[in-house]
């Protein structure tokens, strides 16, 4: 009797643990996204998005602003189009600028939102006019090295 007891206890405290564990990670995971009521759509084409994934953060001077919902394929233009969902508390005007970022050297990559200074905003649906597509470190390497040979065989003529 006394063994089932602790066995009871045991199982118990357990299962205590797995809820705390499962509660912690449903409030971490939806504590970084927007709620669907008080958000409004904006669109930015890129050549190259990199690495960047659906909810991947959009920032504006460091603060998360907003999310990546879906990112597909423009089939006319062969360019990325990302389509964001924006917090309806931040507005940008018509000339700000998004560019892909990465945090640190080989972190997560995410939308950078440069403001501009028209008066008018970007409404729901608008597209940035400015972007920058992400910088793809193989493509930097492969460029230094080939200048780097370029610059050895014009210096051996």
């Amino acid at each position: 009797m006394k063994r089932g007891m602790i066995d009871f206890w045991v199982g118990l405290f357990a299962t205590a643990g797995v809820v705390a564990l499962l509660f912690l990670a449903l409030q971490v995971s939806s504590s970084s996204s927007l709620p669907a009521t008080s958000s409004y759509t904006l669109i930015a084409n890129f050549e190259n998005i990199g690495g960047l994934k659906t909810r991947s953060p959009i920032k504006s001077a460091g603060v998360v602003v907003g999310r990546v919902t879906s990112i597909t394929l423009d089939s006319e233009r062969y360019v990325a189009r990302v389509e964001m969902a924006l917090d309806s508390r931040y507005h940008f005007s018509k000339d700000s600028s998004a560019e892909i970022l990465t945090s640190g050297l080989l972190g997560e990559q995410y939308i950078g939102i440069t403001p501009g200074a028209e008066e008018k905003n970007l409404a729901a649906g608008d597209a940035f006019k400015v972007t920058s597509s992400a910088i793809v470190l193989e493509q930097l390497i492969s460029r230094f090295l080939f200048s780097q040979a370029d610059k050895t065989n014009s210096s051996e003529k």
